[in-house]
């Protein structure tokens, strides 16, 4: 029987926040069970296993991040959307690093095609992309390039990998422009 006030969406929201304390790998079962102040099976009435929790875990932090870039890029188009975008998704990435490294986990297909959340986020980049005037299958490339971007981006930042003495923020701004002006001169496809 499951602990009164013990549900999955605390444990998973539990999940989420010591990931942004100790970083996702500190995350397992008996570490949250301690939390709580429960045996670590008692958290199985909630979660499978340690995979369904991080699963969880991704889907939220999936989840918050577009809701964040949803909001940012409202009403915006062109260079102010994709300066919105990149904005949003470096401060979540920055601000929740244990989320978001769980949101960059290796996913079921399975899962994913079932999940709003993971749909809702591919349509608010395309949304955003295709204002660059791409084609569906163009949409793909330039979402994994600008995904790439970002993500290698705040993650160097993350772990103080830009040493030199230009401001992060000015290389930034300049990533950002590169990107609006690939996006605007998008190459076209040759036939294979």
């Amino acid at each position: 029987m499951p602990r009164a006030g013990l549900t999955a969406e605390r444990v998973v929201l539990a999940a989420a926040e010591l990931a942004d304390r100790v970083g996702l790998d500190g995350v397992t079962l008996s570490a949250l069970a301690r939390g709580f102040g429960v045996k670590d099976a008692s958290l199985y009435s909630h979660v499978k296993n340690l995979q369904d929790l991080r699963t969880r875990v991704a889907l939220l932090a999936g989840g918050e991040l577009t809701d964040r870039i949803a909001l940012a890029v409202a009403g915006r188009a062109g260079k102010e959307a994709l300066t919105a975008f990149a904005q949003a998704y470096r401060e979540y990435a920055l601000a929740h690093p244990g989320r978001y490294a769980a949101s960059q986990l290796p996913m079921d297909q399975a899962v994913l095609a079932a999940s709003r959340t993971a749909r809702r986020g591919v349509d608010v980049t395309y949304a955003m992309l295709r204002a660059y005037q791409l084609d569906d299958a163009e949409l793909i490339d330039a979402g994994r390039l600008l995904r790439a971007t970002l993500h290698g981006y705040v993650t160097l930042e993350a772990a103080g990998g830009f040493g030199h003495t230009r401001p992060v923020q000015t290389s930034w701004e300049r990533a950002i422009d590169a990107l609006d002006l690939l996006l605007r001169q998008w190459p076209t496809a040759t036939p294979a």
